[in-house]
């Protein structure tokens, strides 16, 4: 019989920069699915890969004094090692560098203008960088990027448009159809309410003010813009071709069967790129899963905060598998989860150590020093069996339930719950008591192979999301590999086998003052070199020059921020109320990024007084906070050295 086929995709890595533990989780997750997609009898292809066009890899390449071929060859490099280190099985690995990929996305634009989907137009808006986006004025947020918070600046400039509301009634007919195609359901509901039914714009398809893209074939002077070159990776990863010559794979796999992505991408993934499709006369993809962020503790991850984790550095503490478990673990399905080293040494603790390595170890160091390795079924049996027995036998099912709604984290905790039970069982039926008589000689071994037997049912469903830490347990116990489709029988597991003589320690414990002492000597060692490079500052490109009679019109004081509220309408807003000398003016900064309001309260600032007062969110604006900004966008405000009394000047 025919294996059923599932193809599958992450979102393809942005070579910017060396991907963090938040950009990691994603191919982990995916490949959890992959593996257990295969263990189900799937004909799984598993592709992943990087985008590696744009704008900001033009400047970083600059920047750095090489070619942009050269920078993403680097980073494409240490995104696949990461990856690799992860223990993922991807089938594929795409470049949009690729040649063939390239070529069909040349045909591709070249089609959709032929058939009159994109038109030549300008585009004229505020345009930011880092998210290679445009935006109207009224889309901004305090006159920053509403995605990021960075500066914009207007730009004018010849491109190419793709008329998206050509098939918009088409795409809202399609998601109201197809309850699954979007998932979470929230997200559903965002692209709907705030993109769909609103009224798409035609996109920008083209760029002619950088050159490292894609050239459109019957136009050189444009590049093909981001989104229509890396969604298409999707297609000519299996074979697409424009012509029609297809491959076979392509016939086989398309439509993908999942689309996993971060909730930041969802609109592209689930707007856009239907839309494409739907002009190739192609089939949609049958789901877009958008998952949630992993954050550090303290927020979103940044390297100038210094609270950046890579997978590299977690897995040289914890090794691969804990890094593995923790990612996918404590990810809930619909909102952010968190990671600290705290958090992951906490975790390793209790659940890797205790409920699982001790349960492993015990268990065979029981069966050596009682039968000598030999885990026999005597047939003694007790009512007391019939609880672990019954949880053992659903374990599969449970496990398959939650998987088949993508929810691998409560995937995850069927299986340690079976591992709970069996913990629970060897304090119910006290083995050692029973090595005491030798009349329950045989009730001992019975135990000893009812724990051995539910411990190799465990170990099987966990080679998805711990495939070392599964082939070690199934190893150390003598127990074969087991299919999903013989999980819900009992005793399988070979009367007279023998255990290892010494198993092996799955998973130490951990001191977490030692793991958070070794960290901070990696970071001052790390800081050393990076402050020597960062003593050179941030080079500004330099305004007009002013007089000192420009100068004297600015008032600046020393303000006392005396209470402070978020402003509801905005993502980005705090409205301070400011002691001025005398006076309190309310002053509105977009700093929420940076600042809770509680934080705010009591700081001493330096203010710009005779600032015209303005309207921000509704909320009116009488004066402005001197903050400093480095080359990522993180703020800091400007506070004075010493403490100084409210409404002092500053001159």
């Amino acid at each position: 019989m025919e294996k059923q086929k599932y193809y599958m995709t992450t979102a393809i890595a942005y070579t910017s920069g060396k991907p963090h533990i938040g950009n990691t989780y994603e191919i982990v997750l995916a490949d959890a699915i992959a593996r257990f997609k295969r263990m189900q009898g799937y004909d799984v292809f598993f592709q992943t890969g990087t985008d590696e066009h744009g704008q900001k890899i033009e400047e970083k390449a600059k920047e750095a004094g090489v070619s942009p071929q050269e920078f993403v060859d680097n980073v494409a490099g240490e995104i696949r090692r990461i990856w690799d280190l992860m223990n993922t099985s991807y089938d594929k690995f795409i470049r949009t560098t690729d040649k063939d990929h390239e070529k069909q996305v040349q045909k591709i634009f070249k089609k959709l203008y032929d058939q009159g989907d994109i038109y030549k137009g300008y585009y004229e808006g505020m345009y930011c960088t880092p998210c290679e986006s445009f935006f109207t004025e009224s889309q901004l947020v305090d006159g920053k990027c509403p995605d990021c918070g960075r500066e914009v600046k207007p730009a004018k400039e010849e491109a190419y448009f793709f008329k998206m509301s050509k098939y918009a009634d088409r795409l809202i007919e399609h998601i109201n159809s197809h309850p699954e195609f979007i998932q979470p359901v929230s997200r559903k509901n965002e692209m709907m309410n705030n993109f769909l039914l609103p009224g798409l714009q035609d996109l920008c398809v083209s760029r002619t003010s950088f050159s490292w893209g894609i050239p459109v074939s019957f136009d050189p002077k444009h590049v093909t813009y981001v989104w229509l070159d890396a969604l298409t990776n999707y297609i000519t990863g299996i074979g697409y071709d424009c012509d029609g010559e297809s491959t076979e794979q392509f016939k086989k796999d398309w439509p993908a069967d999942l689309h996993l992505i971060g909730k930041d991408i969802i609109r592209f993934h689930t707007i856009y790129w239907p839309i494409f499709l739907m002009a190739l006369d192609l089939p949609l993809p049958k789901q877009v899963f958008g998952h949630p962020w992993l954050l550090q503790g303290d927020g979103k991850m940044s390297k100038s905060k210094g609270n950046v984790l890579y997978a590299d550095e977690l897995v040289e503490m914890f090794g691969v598998d804990a890094v593995r478990y923790f990612v996918l673990h404590e990810m809930p399905f619909d909102n952010d989860g968190v990671i600290t080293w705290e958090l992951m040494v906490e975790r390793m603790n209790s659940e890797l150590a205790n409920t699982l390595g001790n349960l492993v170890n015990r268990t065979i160091s029981m069966s050596n020093k009682y039968f000598n390795g030999v885990v026999n079924n005597a047939g003694v049996l007790d009512p007391i069996d019939r609880e672990l027995k019954e949880t053992a036998i659903s374990a599969a099912e449970k496990v398959s339930a939650k998987m088949e709604e993508l929810r691998v984290a409560d995937a995850i905790t069927e299986i340690f719950a079976l591992f709970k039970r069996c913990n629970k069982y060897i304090d119910e039926t006290m083995p050692w008591a029973l090595a005491k008589d030798e009349s329950k000689k045989d009730r001992l071994a019975t135990v000893l192979y009812n724990l051995v037997e539910s411990i190799s049912m465990g170990a099987a469903l966990l080679e998805p999301f711990m495939p070392e830490t599964s082939g070690k347990i199934l190893a150390q116990l003598g127990a074969k590999k087991r299919s999903l489709d013989v999980m819900n029988m009992f005793g399988l597991y070979q009367s007279g086998t023998k255990v290892t003589e010494k198993p092996e320690i799955l998973f130490a414990r951990l001191d977490v003052k030692e793991i958070l002492e070794k960290v901070e000597a990696k970071q001052a060692a790390q800081a050393e070199p990076e402050a020597a490079e960062e003593s050179a500052g941030i080079d500004l490109e330099p305004k007009a020059e002013i007089t000192f009679d420009d100068f004297a019109k600015l008032q600046f004081q020393v303000g006392e921020i005396i209470a402070c509220e978020e402003v509801k309408k905005s993502k980005k807003l705090l409205c301070s109320q400011v002691r001025i000398g005398s006076q309190v003016k309310q002053i509105v900064s977009g700093i929420k990024a940076h600042y809770s309001a509680e934080e705010m309260v009591g700081k001493k600032v330096m203010v710009l007084v005779n600032l015209k007062p303005a309207t921000l969110a509704g909320v009116k604006s009488e004066g402005m906070l001197l903050c400093a900004e480095d080359a990522e966008g993180n703020l800091a405000l400007v506070i004075p050295e010493k403490d100084m009394p409210s409404g002092a000047e500053i001159c």
